[in-house]
């Protein structure tokens, strides 16, 4: 994949950081003591633990530190001694941390460094069954209520309106795009996820649609427009509903679309065609029964559903710093674990499809069109929050990779509906 040259700055420090191959550039170390016998040991154990990732660490006496002889992707700058002992107490929440403050340097291309730690880091069935159980315990422990999924929309989605326009489509558009060919641009790989969502629902005219969790109200408006449904769109961030009513008011189709604000459990009504896009990884899987038992009373007899989801191979709790700075209350579900929402009300599994290449693509168009703006958002923001985001979506593009995370599209339909396709025809016959 191409990815975009200017990720290699670092918009806290705008210096440029040196190649793998020349380090004549790196970033100056902090001066102090050089690390303790036992500093060096537990920072091998630690490598170790990570399955010795192909990367490098210069601490501050300058010194390179390698768990083996294998040439190196990336070397990682640690500023200080306190810096080291924060990565030794609790990787996966202090790496970011210290990234963002500017203490951890990476030299290198920042993508590939994490494509090499998430492939060389264990399978969850390896890992240490106790660390697993408390990760999963703490993610669990901040419960997806009313109040605390009010609270963790807010943290991540009422950043400001002008924070995402700078980096995503023209129609703000916050979840996967589709790329039926790769040379798309995002625009118009949004608006083919947007007709494959609605292919899949075999819209037709004068239907009834209810959407959970519609982000700036960007895939109601194209159903809407494009398929002559009404659509009742549901969510709880404030800053996108005010959008989304402004914007359906502006193309003329507030007569067609319903933007609520309003929690997901609070969805009534009868429809023909339930969707949710992106918002799975914000209801909890111990909310799932629920959430089906929802769609069961609102689907009608003859009534489709899709969900969208970002999700794991295997059960894994969200990685800690993205739940704690990022992300607060996401959990990826298996496929497993979604169909805990679709078993209980006997519904029919009719399509699965994995598009993970396409999230990887989508990313990597979003870390690009950061990177263009990185100046402007660290003008509005700070140096922290541009480093912790450009981390965010570097490590999101590394993870759908490498294969560390999936994107499920699940399309369920009632079991008693006979009115299937026969084939995937309908959904292909408008690609290129």
């Amino acid at each position: 994949m191409n990815r975009p040259e200017s990720r290699r700055t670092d918009a806290s420090t705008d210096t440029r950081e040196a190649s793998v191959a020349g380090h004549a550039h790196a970033p100056a170390m902090a001066a102090g003591a050089p690390p303790t016998a036992i500093e060096r040991w537990a920072l091998r154990r630690l490598l170790r633990l990570a399955g010795n990732p192909p990367v490098h660490f210069v601490l501050w006496n300058s010194v390179p530190f390698a768990a083996s002889d294998a040439p190196a992707v990336a070397r990682l700058h640690v500023r200080d001694r306190r810096t080291l002992w924060q990565l030794l107490s609790n990787p996966e929440l202090r790496f970011g941390d210290a990234y963002s403050r500017g203490d951890l340097e990476v030299e290198g291309d920042l993508v590939e460094c994490l494509q090499a730690m998430y492939r060389a880091f264990p399978a969850v069935s390896e890992q240490n069954r106790v660390y697993r159980g408390l990760q999963r315990w703490r993610n669990r422990a901040g419960l997806n209520t009313l109040a605390g999924s009010l609270n963790n929309i807010h943290r991540h989605y009422d950043l400001g309106n002008d924070f995402f326009r700078r980096w995503l489509d023209e129609q703000m558009v916050y979840t996967c795009a589709y790329f039926p060919s790769p040379t798309l641009s995002l625009e118009q790989a949004q608006k083919r996820k947007m007709d494959y969502v609605c292919r899949k629902l075999r819209l037709q005219p004068g239907e009834s649609v209810i959407e959970a969790g519609c982000g700036w109200g960007a895939l109601a408006r194209h159903m809407a427009r494009h398929y002559g449904v009404r659509v009742r769109a549901y969510n709880i961030s404030h800053e996108q509903i005010l959008y989304a009513r402004e914007r359906a008011a502006a193309e003329g189709l507030a007569a067609q679309v319903e933007y609520v604000e309003d929690d997901y459990r609070n969805i009534r009504g009868r429809c023909d065609a339930f969707v949710s896009v992106g918002m799975l990884e914000h209801v909890g899987a111990g909310n799932y029964r629920t959430f089906g038992a929802l769609i069961d009373a609102c689907l009608a007899p003859h009534g489709r559903g899709l969900l969208h989801s970002i999700g794991r191979n295997q059960p894994c709790p969200m990685n800690a710093w993205i739940e704690r700075r990022i992300f607060p209350g996401s959990y990826p579900p298996t496929l497993r674990e979604m169909m805990t929402v679709l078993e209980p009300a006997g519904f029919s599994v009719l399509d699965v499809e994995n598009l993970r290449l396409h999230y990887a693509k989508t990313l990597e168009h979003w870390l690009a069109r950061f990177e263009a703006h990185s100046d402007e958002i660290g003008t509005a923001h700070g140096a922290h929050f541009t480093r912790a985001w450009r981390l965010y979506l570097a490590g999101s593009l590394a993870a759908f990779s490498s294969g560390w995370l999936q994107l499920f599209q699940v399309v369920f339909t009632r079991s008693t509906n006979n009115a299937i396709p026969w084939n995937r025809a309908h959904l292909y016959a408008q690609e290129p």
